[in-house]
């Protein structure tokens, strides 16, 4: 997957596929790893993804991000999208501290992917209303917390491609 042997075996210690994770989920709980768990495209990694996904990280013990697939991006966000493929995002995620775990999923939500794992805290950025985050009841009818973190006004994927479109564009 990667030309790098270093990239490739650092890689593969944090992405699991969906059926692997869900069996390191068994063990964290087990081990009474508090499981904190988001998800999103995370196209072009930015300043408000790296605190997002730290001020996560700080609600439990171990972070897992499900990262919505190729084909998912192109279905939410149009033809044109996602800039980076999947295995370019999972390996720049992988290269974050705050995250533990990675897996990749082909829905057009992470429903079944949090109803397998069911984390202890659920996790979105402020842009999504507490009553519409995928996984709300799941997690909470399982005694788990639902929260919202602040969001960073002006740091998105799609910002960040108008803004280079603006500067390069004459």
């Amino acid at each position: 997957m990667f030309d790098s042997p270093s990239a490739s075996k650092f890689y593969l210690q944090k992405v699991l596929s969906i059926k692997d994770m869900v069996k390191q989920a068994e063990h964290l709980r087990e081990k009474t790893q508090k499981m904190v768990f988001t998800n999103g495209c995370f196209d072009i990694i930015h300043p408000g993804h790296i605190h997002y996904l730290h001020s996560a990280r700080q609600l439990g013990d171990v972070l897992i991000v499900g990262v919505n697939s190729d084909r998912s991006i192109k279905k939410l966000k149009g033809a044109l999208r996602p800039i980076m493929n999947q295995n370019e995002r999972v390996l720049v995620l992988s290269a974050i501290a705050s995250v533990d775990y990675i897996t990749i999923f082909e829905e057009d939500t992470p429903l079944r992917l949090i109803t397998s794992i069911l984390p202890d805290v659920l996790v979105k950025g402020a842009d999504w209303d507490v009553r519409e985050i995928v996984g709300k009841e799941t997690v909470e009818s399982a005694g788990g917390a639902v929260i919202s973190l602040p969001y960073q006004k002006g740091l998105s994927s799609t910002a960040i491609v108008e803004r280079i479109l603006n500067r390069y564009s004459h």
